[in-house]
């Protein structure tokens, strides 16, 4: 997932040095998911607040950093889902934790109009600490229309000491005038030794990482997240084939989400060698023999993102896992009529 700890990536670390060097009050760092955007993020707020910067970055010891390590730094606005607020143990305001823990609401999946409302109003403040203050919104793409507009004056102008730093794994869903407002950083992708020994650093055994990799795309995060979703790595291989005779226990123990991911991949790789170009997530052994109606294809991708939009629904797990499969087997059993 997104919120992965980078400890000593050094891809991170060298953003952080770049973008450090870089005078400014507003960043936009994006890219494909996996890549660190909420690390590098917070290693920037880090180290503009802390007491003893350095050109490389955060001290890691003084109070400052201390204070963001326990999530209680009175200068650092955090602006997320609250269901990433949750999973990322950041606090939320006093109102929306009282609300979710009586049972009131669910958990908001959307940067919420009353976050943003706090925002400015925390930009307006003077530094608690005197080192300036930090807006970090992420995934920033979670702002709908009417979030984005609220926060964009202040972006345009800021009061006071404040630095904004949004990441995004989805910047094209921005508003134009919230891109433009910001210096654009694109995330630089890791080279396979820095990944994997990063992989290797946080517990990932060595054989594994080859197939992760390939599972993630070449992405550091989703490669750890899809070796942590038990058995999902071991039986990466044999999905196309699996999904193609129907077999449903391809996908034991997988969430629902790390299905449809996996669906959205042999989609793409599909639709990859369509226009004979390489497949990315799957190996071309795998997908031998399997060439599909590109136009059923197309309707597959548009399936399985629905599917992602709506698999938090109060659905039965095992009756999503049948349809994507039953989905699945009708498009790879489908034969594309311009192949002979």
């Amino acid at each position: 997932m997104t919120g992965l700890s980078h400890s000593h990536a050094p891809w991170i670390q060298r953003q952080t040095e770049l973008l450090l060097a870089q005078r400014g009050h507003a960043w936009l760092l994006q890219g494909p998911s996996g890549l660190g955007q909420y690390t590098l993020a917070l290693s920037l707020a880090k180290s503009w607040l802390c007491e003893s910067p350095g050109t490389s970055g955060a001290c890691g010891i003084c109070g400052s950093c201390h204070a963001i390590e326990v999530r209680t730094h009175a200068d650092l606005c955090v602006l997320m889902p609250e269901t990433y607020m949750m999973e990322l143990q950041w606090p939320m305001s006093e109102k929306a934790q009282a609300e979710i823990d009586d049972k009131k609401r669910k958990p908001s999946k959307e940067i919420r109009v009353d976050a943003i409302r706090d925002a400015v109003e925390f930009a307006q403040r003077t530094s608690a600490r005197g080192r300036g203050k930090v807006v970090l919104v992420f995934p920033a793409e979670d702002m709908n229309h009417v979030t984005a507009n609220a926060l964009l004056k202040t972006l345009e102008e800021p009061v006071g000491d404040v630095r904004f730093v949004l990441a995004s794994e989805s910047a094209h869903q921005l508003l134009p005038t919230i891109r433009s407002r910001c210096i654009s950083h694109t995330m630089q992708w890791p080279s396979a030794h820095d990944a994997q020994a990063w992989l290797l650093a946080e517990g990932m055994q060595q054989g594994s990482i080859p197939l992760a990799m390939q599972a993630s795309g070449g992405r550091p995060d989703d490669a750890m997240a899809i070796w942590k979703a038990g058995g999902a790595l071991e039986d990466w291989p044999r999905i196309p084939a699996a999904l193609k005779n129907g077999d449903l226990s391809v996908w034991k123990d997988w969430s629902v989400g790390i299905q449809i991911d996996a669906a959205h991949k042999l989609c793409h790789d599909l639709m990859a060698l369509h226009v004979n170009a390489e497949p990315r997530f799957f190996h071309r052994s795998s997908l031998q023999g399997i060439r599909p109606d590109v136009r059923l294809l197309s309707e597959w991708a548009k399936a399985l993102a629905h599917s992602m939009k709506t698999m938090d629904h109060p659905f039965n797990a095992g009756l999503m896992t049948e349809t994507l499969v039953s989905q699945a087997q009708t498009v790879l059993n489908s034969k594309d009529s311009r192949k002979p």
